[in-house]
């Protein structure tokens, strides 16, 4: 039986997972479970899964430390959304826990960094996102010296057939009103903007290790098709299921096993698969994304944080949503050159695109 910390328990991602565990008792036990600011709903789930939890509001990083310490797990979920998963991450790593890695911010900040961590203490990153995990899996059968080219599908979100002008003024309300994924409110609006897609493509070319002229992506407003990948041979290879936080995250549970479960499987019969380029003047996260990662250095992590800060103005109503890429982009005019390649470092390049981005709105 594996033992399962889950980070960020009452997130999307960590739900999901113990919905997992509660279908699969034979195969799953949780050994902790942290969350950010619901002491309630912690209590309720230790109670029913019966084991330790932290909550960060009340505990501090000190709680979740401890929790690390004592629950002997053996594999990490980490659902926590934003920069603030970095350091569960690093810390997870540390203690030789594999991770089920989620928190695409921890490699888009700091992949140099955790890649190191990992590799010392001989944990793996398996990752969760549904994009992610369907390539770690197109890799692994096609063998990556055979793959030349990674394609990342995106749903388009709520505003892919709409005009330059409807753009202009679209609420967050309608940001958050995703067509296929039921996700946190920070990461649809991500996917309205396509700056997730953006994260996803910085993501992808360190997970990878892909030259970011090599990944590439495409509009696929069904999200059926979770990647592709093409082999030298000029062929494409694709995973296909229904669109479930439940699939990747039970591939990671059990991995490097493929095991039976409870999930629906995917029949293609009566399903169209659509496919479009992205609207790259439309939706500049994207490309602002593929500067960000052709530059590296402190350029991801400045992205990141200003993307962040734009996008906790634009649900506080303070901005449009075409306001967004502006303040990353203006943000972006710094010199962001330096080497993140310390924790240190990384979270100073993170706090100080945080203080630009907040000067360019005026806060």
């Amino acid at each position: 039986m594996k033992k399962i910390l889950v980070l960020g328990a009452t997130g999307s991602i960590g739900s999901q997972t113990l919905d997992i565990v509660r279908q699969m008792p034979d195969l799953f036990s949780v050994s902790g479970l942290s969350v950010g600011t619901n002491e309630a709903a912690l209590e309720k789930l230790c109670r029913e899964f019966n084991c330790p939890g932290t909550c960060f509001k009340r505990d501090g990083i000190g709680g979740l430390e401890n929790l690390l310490d004592s629950c002997d797990a053996d594999i990490a979920v980490n659902g926590v959304a934003g920069a603030a998963g970095l350091e569960p991450s690093v810390m997870v790593l540390e203690r030789g826990i594999d991770l089920a890695l989620a928190n695409k911010e921890s490699v888009v900040m700091a992949w140099p960094v955790i890649k190191k961590i990992a590799e010392k203490s001989k944990a793996s990153i398996i990752p969760v996102d549904s994009e992610h995990s369907a390539v770690f899996n197109l890799l692994s059968q096609a063998g990556k010296n055979n793959v030349s080219q990674i394609i990342i599908t995106a749903s388009g979100g709520p505003f892919r057939a709409y005009t330059s002008e409807q753009l202009l003024n679209v609420t967050a309300e309608q940001a958050l009103k995703h067509p296929t994924w039921k996700m946190g409110p920070k990461i649809t609006i991500d996917s309205a903007s396509l700056a997730n897609k953006g994260l996803e493509v910085i993501e992808a070319c360190r997970l990878f290790d892909m030259d970011c002229g090599h990944v590439k992506v495409v509009i696929h407003p069904q999200s059926l098709v979770h990647s592709l990948v093409r082999t030298k041979d000029g062929m494409l290879y694709a995973q296909i299921s229904n669109p479930d936080m439940r699939h990747p995250i039970f591939g990671a549970l059990v991995w490097p096993e493929i095991r039976e479960n409870y999930l629906e499987p995917f029949d293609l019969a009566g399903n169209e698969l659509t496919f479009y380029p992205p609207r790259k003047d439309d939706f500049p996260m994207l490309s602002i994304a593929y500067e960000c990662a052709l530059r590296g250095k402190s350029y991801t992590v400045a992205y990141n944080a200003a993307n962040e800060i734009a996008v906790s103005a634009f649900l506080d109503s303070k901005i449009g949503f075409m306001d967004i890429p502006k303040i990353v982009s203006s943000t972006l005019q710094d010199d962001w050159s330096q080497n993140p390649d310390t924790l240190e470092a990384i979270y100073k390049a993170d706090s100080e695109a945080r203080l630009k981005a907040k000067k360019e709105l005026g806060l």
